[in-house]
């Protein structure tokens, strides 16, 4: 069964959104190189790369449901950062809202009565806990 053009939609907004999660952390990575904090630094290099592989998640499963992948711009993140107190709660308030994404487009898959939307995206709302 292809994926409905409304749910792609959705999920391409959601590659997005992973995507522009990797710029953020990679952004949070940079102000810990430059403050000389490089074990933080490290720890946002990684989840950089864990945010990349849910994106290519995403992607890989359009690919896999004969949907078309869009890929769109990405919002530059922020670069400008208080203290690392500062860093720890904006990566608290972002997933949170990554969060909130995930379960909206859950919810959407369930509407569409998309089950391996909704096995997969249950894989996401596991792995955000």
């Amino acid at each position: 069964m292809d994926i409905s053009i409304k749910l792609g939609d959705a999920i391409n907004k959601q590659i997005n959104s992973e995507l522009y999660s990797a710029y953020v952390y990679l952004s949070m990575s940079a102000y810990f190189d430059v403050t000389n904090l490089p074990g933080f630094s490290h720890w946002m290099r990684l989840q950089h790369q864990e945010e990349v592989t849910h994106a290519t998640k995403l992607f890989d499963f359009m690919n896999d449901r004969g949907g078309r992948v869009i890929l769109q711009s990405i919002a530059q993140p922020p670069v400008e950062f208080q203290s690392p107190m500062d860093v720890a709660e904006q990566v608290l308030q972002h997933e949170r809202t990554v969060t909130s994404q995930i379960h909206r487009l859950y919810e959407f898959a369930a509407e569409e009565s998309d089950y391996p939307a909704q096995v997969l995206l249950q894989w996401f709302i596991s792995e955000q806990v």
